[in-house]
């Protein structure tokens, strides 16, 4: 982690800190300028790198506050047209409606989306892993990038084979899933939204002509007690939704705690050394260095005060800071280290509250398999790149390295 005592923030003469001119080293390491923005009070007007004009909360307690608030509103309607801020993704969705659709939609999704569900995929995960690590992993030493490698192909994987979506074309699906949720141009952004929601509707047709036993055809059939169902449009949101936000976040988590096992040896050998703790040490990772950096977006319905600062009620970009809530010494001592004997919980990795993620079980599932079988699979492994060197996700919203050159033996 960068030196806070070098951070340099200064607003322009509205006052607006301009994240996107802190420039490589703000993509690379933001937990310090988040910081320094939390010793000036918990909220901050800045211009996000992708554009948009927000309101931006800091510090575990804001933050968490922040995302119980039913003031901050996740449906686009309420957005104010001047923040500047451009939704990407496809139908109609939990992450983009309020109660009581927000309630109607998460209760059908919860129906097929269960616990068991969810459980009974571990031996495919476990095969999946070890398939992948089969295939990277089949000299006696050798080099890889973790990211092509597992991070990727792991979660893709799950997630297409759970919706019942095996033959997904990937390398064109995230080409338009990272153009549609990183930094480009609004004109391009558009383009790869469309592409993606025409192949989704494609893929739910398909579905409907052909139904199986997956997720995605279950969504299709499924009803309340009231016979309630979800309409093309939520289900395409749906699809977005799982399939998107399904895999994204799992690769970044994946990614980004082998990376932080890998920059503190003693913290990988105290896991090698006891294998107990590799629950705990998924927690941690999440906390540590999460795959989501801030929230999807949320809009002012009336005024909101936090922490003295009144933010006007007529539909202002608000975006609560989980990185920053999940180093906050208050809520954290020594946030900013990584132990994987740390108890974490209240981190906010997954949220908070209404829109607390559905699919957090799966995501630690995946996690605790492929750290687990890696793990069980080489010795010392090793990052085989200058960390400095290391290219990370551009924007706020998603976190995550793009590519983990690493060196082991077997």
């Amino acid at each position: 982690m960068a030196d806070l005592s070098v951070v340099e923030l200064s607003p322009d003469a509205d006052g607006i800190v301009d994240l996107a001119a802190l420039g490589e080293e703000f993509v690379r390491d933001p937990y310090p300028f988040y910081a320094a923005l939390r010793e000036r009070g918990p909220v901050h007007r800045v211009r996000i790198p992708e554009g948009a004009l927000a309101w931006m909360v800091v510090g575990h307690d804001a933050a968490r506050a922040a995302l119980a608030d039913d003031r901050l509103s996740k449906n686009w309607d309420n957005a104010a047209p001047e923040a500047g801020a451009d939704s990407v993704s496809s139908g109609y969705h939990m992450l983009i409606a309020d109660p009581p659709d927000h309630t109607r939609l998460r209760k059908l999704v919860a129906r097929e989306f269960t616990t068991r569900r969810i459980a009974a995929l571990e031996p495919r995960i476990r095969e999946i892993t070890g398939e992948l690590l089969d295939t990277h992993l089949a000299g006696r030493e050798g080099r890889a990038d973790l990211v092509a490698a597992l991070a990727f192909p792991l979660p893709i994987t799950v997630i297409c084979e759970l919706l019942g979506v095996p033959g997904l074309d990937r390398d064109r699906f995230r080409a338009w899933s990272d153009n549609a949720l990183g930094i480009a141009p609004r004109e391009e952004k558009t383009v790869h939204a469309r592409a993606l929601s025409g192949y989704l509707a494609e893929l739910l047709e398909h579905r409907r002509s052909q139904p199986g036993d997956d997720l995605l055809s279950a969504l299709i059939r499924t009803s309340d007690e009231e016979g309630d169902r979800l309409d093309q449009r939520e289900l395409l949101g749906m699809a977005w939704l799982l399939l998107v936000a399904g895999y994204e976040t799992t690769v970044g988590l994946i990614a980004n705690g082998i990376l932080a096992l890998l920059r503190h040896p003693g913290q990988l050998a105290a896991l090698r050394a006891e294998p107990a703790l590799l629950e705990g040490a998924v927690e941690e990772m999440l906390r540590y260095d999460g795959p989501v950096e801030t929230t999807t977006y949320r809009f002012t319905t009336e005024p909101v005060e936090i922490g003295g600062t009144l933010i006007p009620g007529d539909g202002q970009l608000v975006l609560p800071v989980l990185a920053d809530g999940d180093h906050d010494p208050a809520r954290f001592p020594d946030g900013d280290t990584f132990d994987i004997r740390r108890a974490p919980r209240g981190h906010l990795a997954f949220g908070h509250g209404l829109h607390f993620c559905l699919g957090a079980p799966l995501a630690r599932l995946e996690a605790r398999v492929a750290v687990g079988m890696l793990l069980e699979r080489t010795s010392a492994l090793e990052l085989d790149a200058d960390p400095a060197t290391l290219r990370w996700r551009e924007g706020v919203l998603l976190r995550g390295v793009k590519t983990l050159p690493v060196r082991w033996a077997r």
